[in-house]
């Protein structure tokens, strides 16, 4: 699992800030790393200059193989809490989808178990 991580002109990050974000993404979806291939962050800060209670943002972009990517935002007053924020959403996000892509393999499974009705051998 790649990550990337972009950021606006408003915010700077060097390498020791970006060492914990990594870190926060990759525990997250630590568990999903044989599906994801990259996961991208995009930080921004809504207000520049000024400060405001929800002003940093944090997109997240994971692209998950043979699906089409899933996008989540959240927003927060610090860059931390914005990336842990968006990290909880995409794993609640993939759970939610591959949870359904592991129910529908089953329905199939259970389907093609099943006897064909229309060559049963209880008809007279």
């Amino acid at each position: 699992m790649r990550i990337q991580i972009n950021t606006d002109r408003n915010i700077e990050i060097d390498e020791t800030m970006e060492a914990p974000l990594r870190d926060t993404v990759e525990d997250a979806l630590s568990r999903f790393s044989d599906h994801i291939t990259r996961v991208e962050i995009h930080l921004s800060d809504e207000s520049a200059d000024r400060s405001g209670p929800h002003d940093m943002r944090c997109m997240m972009e994971a692209r998950l193989e043979g699906r089409q990517p899933i996008a989540i935002t959240h927003q927060a007053a610090t860059m931390e809490q914005a990336v842990n924020g968006a990290a909880e959403k995409l794993t609640s996000a993939i759970e939610s989808i591959l949870g359904r892509q592991r129910a529908q393999r089953q329905r199939l499974q259970q389907a093609d178990a099943l006897p064909d009705e229309a060559t049963s051998p209880d008809e007279p």
